[in-house]
């Protein structure tokens, strides 16, 4: 990537805090941070931050203290997605921002629990991490006087909602319009949710060799992780397994981060662009992955969720989490005295204002915030004392 290390002035179609869409509720310019610095530091600050160190990402947090969990993922994210936004000139404050915020939304046990709650919510809209994690910026967070939430930049919290449904999006006005119309978010956004594609998908390799659910043998059925980890033993003589490991990942991550660069500037540069509106108004994204690149991308996720994601070890796990979710938010939803006097307050303020639907969102809204082990406590606690960890 000799041609990545571009200068700091941001190219015409970047994010420009001078042409800001603005915060929900406006606040006065910081004397030497930018808004997007702001709203970066405002989410590491953030308790919704601090609790993804306790959150699952793969593998349930008590399984093993090298896994990643999702505030490692978030900070891979990160660290994609600031070398990426300075290769094409963006804004890498705010890709970084996104990055961080992407999964403040997400639940205990992984997408395990965000199924587990999103079958409790049925009845009331259902639950979807991406715009929980939107909640969580917007509404969730208290630690201002002035404003609930954090005060986001429109620019960050467009990255954060990546994705939505058209009912959502009708009630979320400018935010949710692009879903309404298949406009496209600023290239910032775009390359903080190809960054956390490439992220999981390679650091999900890692730790699935480290548990020893996957191996180097059968992983070379996948073209990507072949032709790097055959190359890395030859090359490497005799070292040990994890360095190979890590030579192999790193390569593959390499090849698949220099593809997505050159791609994306090959997209910009045909579509002679001028501000980051003319990047809204397309119907497909120009950070994006070369066609080869990307079949090859593609192979290596289908390969981790057949042989990962569905490992009978990990389905075992997950299933036995998902039962505990269920019976925690049932207990909740039927005595919302057993949650903190703050949380059982909202939750008789929302009923009061939309009936059953406001106390099961509130009931979801602490759900979702809890760590895995804080949510097997409650388990513990509320339904059976004898339980095992899952």
């Amino acid at each position: 990537m000799k041609n990545g290390a571009a200068g700091l002035r941001p190219a015409r179609w970047a994010a420009r805090e001078s042409q800001s869409r603005g915060r929900l509720h406006p606040e006065p310019a910081h004397p030497y941070r930018g808004e997007y610095q702001r709203d970066r530091d405002r989410i590491v600050h953030s308790s919704g931050f601090r609790r993804l160190v306790y959150k699952t990402q793969v593998f349930v947090n008590h399984e093993g203290d090298l896994y990643r969990t999702r505030l490692t993922h978030s900070l891979e994210v990160a660290q994609i997605g600031r070398t990426v936004a300075r290769c094409l000139d963006l804004n890498g404050e705010l890709v970084e921002a996104i990055a961080l915020a992407h999964d403040l939304g997400h639940t205990p046990f992984g997408h395990a629990g965000e199924d587990a709650l999103h079958e409790c919510m049925k009845p009331w809209g259902g639950f979807e991490h991406n715009l929980q994690s939107l909640r969580v910026v917007d509404e969730l967070e208290q630690r201002y006087m002035g404003f609930p939430g954090l005060n986001l930049t429109f620019e960050t919290r467009e990255g954060i909602l990546k994705h939505c449904s058209k009912r959502n999006a009708r009630r979320l006005g400018e935010l949710g319009q692009r879903f309404l119309t298949r406009g496209q978010p600023g290239l910032e956004a775009q390359v903080a949710n190809l960054a956390d594609e490439i992220a999981y998908n390679n650091h999900d390799v890692d730790d699935g060799l480290r548990s020893g659910l996957l191996s180097e043998a059968a992983l070379c059925s996948v073209p990507l992780f072949r032709r790097h980890y055959e190359r890395v033993v030859r090359e490497a003589g005799s070292v040990p397994r994890r360095v190979l490991i890590h030579e192999t990942i790193r390569a593959m991550i390499n090849e698949v981060v220099t593809d997505l660069v050159e791609t994306s500037r090959r997209n910009i540069r045909v579509r002679r662009l001028h501000s980051s509106d003319d990047v809204r108004a397309l119907t497909k994204p120009l950070i994006a992955l070369s066609p080869a690149t990307l079949a090859e991308h593609l192979a290596l996720k289908r390969y981790l969720r057949r042989h990962l994601y569905r490992h009978e070890q990990v389905i075992d796990v997950t299933s036995r989490a998902q039962e505990m979710l269920k019976a925690v938010f049932q207990r909740f939803l039927a005595d919302v005295r057993t949650m903190p006097r703050e949380h059982a307050n909202r939750a008789r303020a929302w009923e009061a204002e939309k009936g059953e639907a406001g106390r099961a969102r509130a009931v979801a809204d602490y759900v979702a915030g809890m760590t895995d082990r804080y949510a097997f406590s409650a388990y513990k606690r509320l339904v059976d004392p004898r339980a095992r960890l899952p």
